[in-house]
């Protein structure tokens, strides 16, 4: 009984501070927890399913702006999607020549604010079934229910995507991955 006493105070107290919990509390992304303590670069930079994305924002320079305060609300393209692109296509962007065009399409994918699931869901029931946000870039992307749990995104191009992780939680916003890089117009 003396072992038991002590070890109940002991997981109570941890409970009480939530100490020893906080990894059951991050959401696994890439293969690696993402701390709801860190920026959004300072998580994406661990995940192995971001390492084309992570490449394409230094290249593009928005590394201290996506580190800045947001709040944001980044769609999160992983490796395989860059892939579905056409051969070329993204060891063209990261040239410092395509600076521009790089940064208008990863911009394309950041909306300001902190769009969650409840969130988008709640846009989009407020506007009978499709709802429609600024980009960072300056685009709109579109958003509609796919069945009760599943969000699609849509983009000016007609392109979809589906968002496979969702409420990826920042301390600057959140991040929800994507399985599709959407195009602006």
């Amino acid at each position: 009984m003396r072992t038991f006493v002590p070890a109940v105070l002991f997981a109570t107290s941890m409970l009480a501070t939530g100490a020893g919990f906080a990894a059951d509390m991050n959401t696994m992304v890439g293969g690696q927890s993402m701390y709801p303590s860190k920026d959004i670069v300072d998580n994406a930079v661990n995940s192995a399913d971001h390492t084309t994305l992570v490449a394409a924002v230094k290249a593009a320079g928005l590394v201290d702006t996506l580190k800045g305060k947001g709040p944001f609300t980044v769609f999160a393209p992983t490796n395989a999607a860059f892939a579905k692109l056409p051969a070329g296509t993204v060891e063209t962007l990261v040239k410092p020549e395509s600076k521009e065009t790089l940064t208008k399409i990863l911009t394309y994918h950041v909306v300001p604010g902190k769009y969650d699931f409840k969130a988008l869901a709640r846009e989009i029931k407020m506007h009978d079934g499709k709802a429609t946000l600024p980009t960072a870039s300056g685009g709109k992307l579109m958003f509609a229910m796919n069945g009760m749990h599943n969000i699609v995104v849509m983009d000016e191009s007609g392109n979809t995507a589906n968002i496979s992780t969702y409420d990826v939680y920042q301390s600057n916003g959140v991040i929800n991955v994507i399985d599709t890089v959407l195009m602006p117009k």
